[in-house]
């Protein structure tokens, strides 16, 4: 399912950015919880790029099961 974290949560496991308060996410059936939809990663300044993930998105394209429990 996907949700809005209501209190920081560690990091992710996909990025290893921190799962801050106000993040989406989605919490999948084995309750791990990973960023969902557009996740602002950093900016490059000197080449003013923006760097955005939706890591659980991402992996979902090349796998189907919980990055943390394969075996679920």
């Amino acid at each position: 399912s996907e949700d809005v974290l209501s209190k920081d949560a560690g990091e992710c496991a996909i990025c290893l950015e921190e799962l801050q308060q106000g993040d989406t996410i989605a919490r999948l059936p084995c309750l791990c919880i990973y960023h969902k939809g557009q996740v602002f990663l950093g900016m490059h300044v000197k080449f003013q790029k923006v760097a955005f993930a939706g890591c659980i998105d991402e992996w979902f394209e090349v796998n189907r099961s919980c990055p943390e429990h394969p075996s679920d």
